[in-house]
């Protein structure tokens, strides 16, 4: 359960945007998304590599430019 808390003078739209901050970090969604569709261990790890490589070329590149 997530209690957001709201000042007097704080705006509606103000406490929607705090409360909707605080949701997104929970990774209810994520998690939600990632289980709807089955996928093998081998092809996560593959996944996770990918992006680990992508990450590490994007810092070489960012640390010669």
């Amino acid at each position: 359960m997530l209690i957001t808390n709201v000042k007097e003078n704080d705006s509606l739209e103000k406490a929607l945007k705090k409360f909707k901050k605080k949701f997104e970090k929970t990774g209810v969604v994520k998690e939600m998304r990632s289980r709807q569709a089955f996928e093998k261990p081998c092809i996560t790890r593959r996944m996770q590599k990918m992006r680990a490589v992508y990450k590490q070329k994007m810092q070489t590149q960012e640390m010669q430019g």
